[in-house]
């Protein structure tokens, strides 16, 4: 058994791939449309995907859409939240805080359409 991937509605597909990519640091994986719905994915180093699904016909809610958070490894959150909120607009909820029980450090901020995403940086 293995987790492939999640899929989250997103409202643009070009602010997304920019706050992902060049933001966080996921690097693009694969793209394909289906019934005028376009899915882009990216995965991090695990080859773990996030997919981002887009038809100008949808109207995304996070609230409708139901996801929680998304949560991605990165090197140094701290300059990864600096990164996203000055250059990508995000809300950080919660800023960087050291976990006691493992030492990894994380923080949670918005991306493009208000989807929570935690980043993790393993002690």
């Amino acid at each position: 058994m293995d987790v492939l991937h999640t899929a989250i509605w997103v409202s643009d597909l070009n602010t997304t791939k920019a706050f992902y990519c060049d933001g966080v640091g996921l690097k693009f994986s694969r793209e394909f449309a289906t019934d005028g719905v376009r899915n882009y994915f990216v995965k991090g180093e695990n080859g773990v995907e996030i997919q981002f699904k887009y038809d100008s016909e949808h109207e995304v809610t996070v609230e409708r859409d139901g996801v929680d958070h998304l949560a991605v490894g990165v090197d140094d959150v701290e300059t990864t939240v600096g990164h996203l909120v000055d250059e990508r607009g995000s809300e950080v909820l919660k800023p960087p805080t050291v976990l006691k029980k493992t030492g990894s450090t994380i923080a949670f901020v918005t991306d493009p359409d208000g989807y929570v995403l935690e980043l993790v940086e393993s002690a």
